[in-house]
């Protein structure tokens, strides 16, 4: 074994390779980087012809990329909600990584120190702690691989399956597993022709391999040789050590090199895409929308070359993992569609088109499009899928583009071309006279200011459903109930107030959006008020994150367009914008209620609006509120950020699906059987009017009405203030 003395702490880097080898290795390392090169040169390429985006995507770089950096290296986005996958991928991204930086080391000592600097830090402590790391992080990156495996092949896990699954993500979970397992046997090898010295029991992996070579008496040639000619002879005819090393070397490196050509070509590519899709993510994506302009230049789909290089950018870093599509309240219904299955069914069109296919219709009625006017039209507009992506995929963005693209073809439901019609020709979604905006209001016992004629601290934007809804108007009266118990002034714009646009806009009518924007701002321009108080999250999220962005002075001299408004609404945030939850959570705090946390004895339920909850990270607001009546909350499993849907939004609130159940139906039945209480809920409490009408609906068609109530965290607090009212009745009366 004097080939591979190992007397100093070191080791060969190239022990058994001839000169002509070691020129052969270079050569494919060399033609590997090449091929990768071109292929990462074609993608980033690719890139550039993509439109430009609508909102910064590079600006402060470097703190991006340290956001970025930390969110990729903790994998903060995998665990969320999977504990198995989270573990399993951070085992393999830490271990491919831990891998990748040992060659960059190796390769640093042996050209950098060894050629140039004429010295070696490869050895000693360094070398021991050097391959401790990568046996160590190496053993988890094979255990990490051996997970992906076990899920994918064996638990066939339902996520990983689909049109989009193929050969390809086979090969390239194979090839990280020979990668690790090559490597180990490499090493065991080594050190087992090495005479398995004591220091490389730091390498463990490696170390027990050559432990177990030599239990089970694999020859060596140095062996055969010291035995004898005739034990020689025999042993130069079957597989030994030195053999084995050599081959298991080849193959190794054939792997590597293969894989690095591989990487821009295919699923490997995500590795970089998904950084780049990271750093470049929108803080704000989902809950605004890219606008308008009104020249109306490539806004919406009509080829694929109208989509942002970012958007170009998400379809490459899906790695195909398949949450976004197990958290999609319209696919759990059945609904046909699939998060996953657009992103990849854009890109797939996009490549197809890249080698030389032929252009289609990228959205359209009867299936002969890339993607059916029927699928958009499932979106709930939801944001579960943006908020399950680990790699910051920004579904709602291309799924807007290509609602925008079905609403300018025509082809959009009948019921939403009602509902477009309604809110053209009377400013709400109803139908309904604008001048019986606050007719809800007559039966209270006091009156409600108008907020144009007199200066107020709430603004109250009450919203489409609690103005005309019969149901939802029991919810305006209690929280106006509520605003005059705890003595605050607040006022409403009566028949001034029209739909906030929001829904609309996310089936894709953009210009009716900005048309009802240009009204409210200028309207509120000419009121005197503190903040904004918003009844529907929806409305709340549209005001905050969405009328700053528009760009009024673009469409100011419009003809079509009845305002002249030419600023920048609330650009700077001057104007606070409110959920009611949270203005109420204000007033209890102040004392504004007089509450003690005693008054209602029931068990109750809560369920996250989406427009609340995932668009604007408010979950504890309405929760403090229903502890403050004394109820006992007991939450759904699926609760704050990963809150199911009821099935209203993105227009769903007005569309007829054949679904089974229905969003609402299977939330109902959450409650009831998921909870700990159990059949011991009394009430499902909301915070929207969507939820409100779509809940009730669930109730009646899920055959749940003797079951459980549907109420407001407003009627709450009223039934809540009316014990509070009769308790101190009676202590007046004793």
């Amino acid at each position: 074994m004097d080939a591979l003395a190992q007397s100093d702490v070191a080791r060969e880097t190239y022990w058994g390779i001839s000169s002509t080898e070691y020129a052969v290795f270079y050569l494919l390392a060399f033609t590997a980087v090449l091929v990768f090169t071109y292929g990462a040169y074609q993608r980033f390429a690719r890139y550039a012809k993509g439109d430009d985006d609508s909102f910064p995507r590079i600006d402060d770089l470097q703190n991006r990329i340290v956001s970025a950096t930390k969110i990729v290296l903790s994998n903060e986005k995998q665990f969320n909600r999977d504990l198995y996958g989270g573990l399993m991928h951070s085992f393999i991204l830490w271990g491919f990584l831990t891998l990748f930086i040992a060659t960059l080391i190796l390769g640093t000592d042996l050209y950098v120190g060894q050629k140039i600097l004429h010295m070696s830090f490869w050895d000693g402590d360094f070398y021991l702690a050097y391959q401790f790391m990568v046996d160590a992080l190496g053993l988890l990156f094979v255990v990490g691989i051996g997970m992906a495996m076990y899920r994918r092949y064996w638990v066939r896990n339902h996520r990983l399956w689909g049109r989009h699954t193929s050969n390809e993500d086979d090969l390239f979970i194979w090839t990280l597993f020979a990668l690790g397992i090559g490597g180990f046997l490499l090493e065991g090898l080594r050190i087992y022709i090495a005479g398995i010295p004591d220091h490389e029991i730091v390498s463990f992996v490696g170390y027990g391999l050559a432990t177990m070579f030599d239990g089970i008496g694999l020859p060596t040639t140095e062996a055969a040789v010291a035995a004898g000619p005739e034990y020689s002879a025999s042993a130069n005819l079957g597989a030994n050590a030195e053999t084995l090393h050599w081959l298991t070397w080849w193959s190794h490196s054939l792997i590597a090199f293969f894989f690095i050509a591989w990487i821009p070509y295919a699923k490997p590519f995500h590795m970089i895409s998904s950084f780049a899709n990271v750093v470049t993510r929108d803080e704000k994506a989902g809950k605004r929308l890219p606008n308008v302009p009104s020249d109306l230049d490539a806004t919406n789909a009509e080829s694929i070359d109208d989509f942002t290089w970012k958007e170009i950018l998400d379809q490459d870093a899906c790695t195909k993992c398949g949450r976004c599509s197990s958290v999609c309240p319209a696919k759990a219904s059945d609904r046909p569609l699939d998060p996953r299955n657009v992103i990849l069914d854009l890109k797939s069109y996009r490549e197809d088109l890249d080698a030389g296919g032929e252009e289609q219709p990228i959205v359209a009625d009867g299936g002969t499009s890339v993607i059916d006017s029927e699928t958009m039209e499932s979106c709930m507009a939801c944001m579960a899928c943006m908020d399950a992506c680990p790699v910051e995929i920004e579904h709602l963005k291309s799924f807007t583009r290509l609602n925008r693209q079905l609403t300018d073809q025509g082809d959009v439901s009948p019921s939403m071309q009602d509902v477009f019609q309604n809110v053209m020709q009377n400013g709400n979604t109803f139908g309904d006279s604008p001048r019986n905006r606050g007719d809800w209001a007559e039966e209270l016992e006091f009156d409600v200011t108008d907020a144009r004629e007199e200066e107020v601290d709430y603004l109250w934007y009450v919203g489409d459903f609690p103005s005309y809804d019969e149901r939802n108007k029991q919810v305006a009266r209690s929280l106006a109930t509520i605003l005059q118990e705890a003595d605050v002034s607040f006022g409403i714009l009566f028949d001034d107030e029209k739909f906030d646009g929001n829904d609309i806009r996310r089936v894709g009518e953009e210009l009716l959006y900005v048309e009802l924007a240009g009204h409210h701002v200028e309207t509120w321009e000419d009121c005197e008020f503190d903040k904004i108080v918003c009844t529907d999250p929806h409305s709340y999220n549209t005001f905050k994150n969405e009328y700053p962005e528009v760009n009024f002075d673009e469409f100011a001299d419009d003809p079509m367009m009845p305002f002249e408004y030419e600023e920048q609404w609330n650009e700077d945030g001057e104007v606070d914008v409110l959920h009611w939850t949270q203005a109420v959570e204000e007033l209890v705090d102040d004392g504004k209620l007089d509450l003690d946390g005693t008054e209602l004895d029931y068990t109750v339920t809560y369920h996250d609006p989406c427009h609340l909850g995932r668009y604007n990270d408010e979950y504890e607001a309405p929760r403090e509120l229903i502890k403050a009546t004394g109820c006992t909350l007991d939450e759904m499993p699926r609760n704050r950020s990963n809150s199911f849907c009821c099935g209203g939004g993105g227009g769903g609130l007005w569309m007829d699906f054949e679904e089974e159940p229905k969003p609402s139906e299977e939330r109902i039945r959450e409650a009831l059987e998921d909870t700990d209480a159990g059949s011991g809920i009394e009430k499902f409490v909301v915070a929207c009017p969507m939820c409100m009408t779509m809940y009730e609906d669930g109730r009646k068609t899920g055959d749940f009405e003797d079951e459980i109530e549907i109420v407001d965290v407003a009627e709450l607090i009223v039934e809540a203030i009316g014990k509070e009212d009769e308790a101190k009745v009676e202590v007046a009366a004793d």
